[in-house]
């Protein structure tokens, strides 16, 4: 593909009219998320914009044995709010969701480097807080499986820390403005499963993936990502994805060293959408990155409700294979457990 665009000055995410300022990638989030500004619809039918607006902050946290999410989110006509937790040797995973009509209760922070996000209901609260450079997490949720959950956690990149950060236009005045990081310090504690597991940084490692924008009704894309370590110590993260939008100025393509970022430019994916636990490969043409991922555990996400329509096959397994940093370093990457999924949405 064509150089891609990096965006380096702060801006206004939208003008306007409703168009996008710019349209690339970044390392940090340049642009200021003005939603309030979007202008798809005409102006007699703008009062249903706010049901097509999506947002999301979603936290992934990777230790040796488990894996631990938790999500707030608004998509306009539902809010879904759900955590789940995977355990890697029993190759099991226990999850639950709250769908509240039209978002009741969701609160979402208007950008990914400060704020709070939070739900509350008789079953389940959820606070993120992002306040000088760090991230805390509290949840506390009754009746999960298996036990009542709980998680009390506090992220702290470094400063210099970056992140794959991409603004990418949609057909119609729509758009896709997220960030993603990954490979981030964490500790904590997550009460799960009748267990109580203690965090620290030497082994586990949040990522997040914070989300806004305005897609068509009918929506498809596969994302892949890792958080983990390489053989040396060294943590290092992947980015990978296609689907929606045009992706002429940049990918969201990425590998993450140490906390920066080494950007990519096309990924070809291969798999199998009839069998998903069959090996997937990520190869890049210019030879930068070549991998291939072996699932062991199939997350099935589905909702219905009338307009809206989402079915995720979100698979957890391990990475193996080559990937070339800027500098032309090769990176051997040996069972890095991450995930890759498909999706498809009507919303």
């Amino acid at each position: 593909m064509s150089e891609q665009h990096r965006i380096t000055t702060p801006a206004p995410l939208l003008k306007a009219d409703g168009t996008l300022t710019d349209a690339g990638w970044s390392t940090q989030p340049l642009l200021d998320c003005n939603l309030e500004a979007a202008a798809f619809y005409p102006p007699l039918t703008r009062f249903w914009q706010k049901m097509r607006i999506k947002r999301w902050d979603y936290y992934a946290i990777t230790t040796p044995t488990h894996f631990f999410s938790f999500t707030i989110s608004d998509v306009g006509y539902l809010g879904p709010v759900f955590a789940y937790v995977i355990d890697f040797s029993a190759r099991k995973m226990w999850e639950q969701t709250i769908n509240p009509l039209f978002a009741s209760g969701v609160r979402l922070a208007r950008n990914s480097d400060a704020g709070e996000s939070s739900f509350m209901s008789e079953k389940a609260a959820l606070t993120f807080v992002a306040e000088d450079g760090e991230r805390r997490l509290d949840v506390r949720w009754a009746g999960f499986p298996e036990g009542d959950l709980a998680a009390q956690l506090t992220i702290s990149p470094t400063p210099e820390h970056e992140s794959m950060t991409i603004v990418i236009p949609i057909r119609g005045k729509r758009f896709y403005y997220n960030r993603k990081i990954n490979c981030m310090p964490v500790t904590g504690f997550v009460e799960a499963l009748g267990q109580k597991f203690e965090l620290e940084p030497e082994s586990s490692l949040a990522s997040l993936d914070w989300g806004r924008g305005v897609w068509e009704y009918n929506s498809f894309w596969v994302w892949a990502s890792a958080s983990g370590f390489l053989a040396d110590r060294r943590t290092f993260g992947l980015n990978l994805g296609y689907g929606f939008g045009d992706t002429s100025a940049a990918t969201e393509n990425a590998i993450i060293l140490d906390g920066k970022v080494h950007k990519l430019g096309q990924v070809d994916f291969k798999y199998d959408n009839k069998d998903f636990k069959a090996p997937w490969r990520m190869t890049s043409p210019d030879g930068r990155l070549d991998l291939t991922f072996t699932p062991f555990l199939e997350r099935v996400a589905k909702t219905e409700a009338l307009v809206l329509g989402s079915q995720v096959h979100q698979m957890f397994g391990t990475y193996n294979g080559t990937a070339v940093t800027d500098g032309g370093e090769t990176l051997r990457i040996e069972n890095l457990i991450g995930w890759a999924e498909e999706h498809h949405a009507r919303w």
